[in-house]
């Protein structure tokens, strides 16, 4: 061992015998003025492991295999956030009345009549303090704000194909009064004892995610166990007066479109329903399923969509990545290769600590722009 690798050694080893213990973090990656930590970065993984493990369709010997698979798409996924917050940020775009909105449904559902009892709710039920609640489903509330602004609104159906595709499905659209549902299924199908417990713990935990505004098709997507439904989004489909168990019933057919349930015990499982729709009975007329039919069309195109615009926004952003993190969807051609590292200090004593400190040293987040020289040390010390 050298003898500067020996005295890093030394410090970091003696680093918790000073005051309290401290915690430290590492950056993996820098997304223009944000971070990503590793222990963001691990949390991730081990909830992929997690999910994997719990998993009820995917089969043992491939279990290793899918965790892999996943795992790679890690970082794209966090840097993926980091530059739609901070686009929605740029764009003005306020969703304070959403968090509000999110924050008075919540108290609602569960009959919390104060603020602070909001605030025990969170810490109990999500492990979080209401702040930091709040952040995450602003944060949430941000990215699909940008996604429907920058992308959404810019894949156009034309009137005649919506109108072609009315008049070659209009049978679908003669209709009782009823509902088009998403659902998400965790299975506890076979299971007793712990394994059955860690089933209930995970539903309650896509529950409560659902609830406090994560977008209820993508986390179908990664935790349902209904292999029907899914990879769209958990959509079932439409269900007329009589179609469902009057149990079910009793619970949807009053509520407004974007209203979820409570999880729902049933043979296989618990059970989530979002209502996307609702229809009143006849032949529905083309402006009343126009929207609908538009939907259904663009979905093929929207998930492309968005990947371009996300390739989009890595052009135009200041990444980098530390050695060993691989980010899936980079964007090609542009340079990502950690800046300096001798001179940026893998670890701090918190996240905060780390993102006061590049206040003091802005030029310690630059990235040199090609054709330029590095910053040197001592250019270092302006503001």
């Amino acid at each position: 061992m050298n003898t500067r690798k020996l005295l890093i050694t030394l410090l970091l080893c003696a680093l918790p015998l000073v005051g309290e213990t401290l915690i430290l973090e590492e950056i993996v990656c820098k997304v223009n003025g944000d971070i990503v930590l590793r222990s963001e970065y691990d949390a991730v993984g081990a909830d992929i492991r997690t999910e994997v493990a719990r998993s009820q369709q995917i089969p043992e010997e491939e279990r290793a295999q899918a965790v892999s698979e996943r795992q790679k798409h890690v970082l794209r996924d966090l840097i993926d956030q980091r530059l739609l917050v901070q686009r929605g940020t740029d764009l003005g775009i306020n969703v304070e009345g959403q968090v509000l909105r999110q924050r008075d449904a919540i108290m609602k559902e569960f009959e919390l009549d104060s603020v602070d009892a909001f605030e025990e709710w969170a810490t109990a039920r999500t492990g979080q303090n209401s702040e930091d609640l709040m952040a995450q489903m602003r944060d949430n509330y941000l990215s699909q704000g940008v996604l429907a602004q920058e992308v959404g609104s810019r894949i156009t159906i034309a009137d005649e194909e919506i109108q072609r595709y009315y008049d070659e499905h209009k049978a679908e659209y003669v209709r009782k009064e009823g509902v088009r549902l998403s659902e998400i299924l965790i299975s506890n199908a076979g299971l007793s004892g712990e394994p059955l417990a860690e089933a209930e713990k995970r539903a309650k935990e896509v529950r409560d995610r659902v609830h406090r505004g994560e977008p209820f098709a993508e986390m179908a997507r990664r935790f349902s166990d209904s292999e029907a439904s899914k990879e769209n989004g958990g959509d079932i489909g439409i269900f007329r007066r009589g179609d469902l168990m009057a149990e079910i019933e009793t619970r949807i057919y009053d509520k407004n479109p974007l209203f979820i349930t409570e999880l729902i015990d049933v043979a296989n499982g618990w059970l989530l329903l979002k209502v996307e729709e609702k229809f009143r009975e006849g032949q529905a007329a083309l402006p009343e399923v126009e929207e609908e039919i538009r939907n259904r069309l663009m979905m093929p195109k929207y998930q492309p969509a968005v990947r371009e615009y996300l390739t989009f926004l890595r052009q135009d952003a200041y990444i980098e990545i530390r050695p060993g993190y691989t980010d899936t969807s980079a964007a090609p051609e542009v340079d990502t290769r950690w800046s300096d590292p001798s001179e940026l200090a893998p670890i701090t004593t918190t996240r905060q600590a780390l993102i006061d400190s590049t206040k003091k040293k802005k030029a310690l987040w630059l990235i040199p722009i090609p054709g330029t020289s590095p910053i040197k040390k001592d250019e270092e010390a302006a503001p």
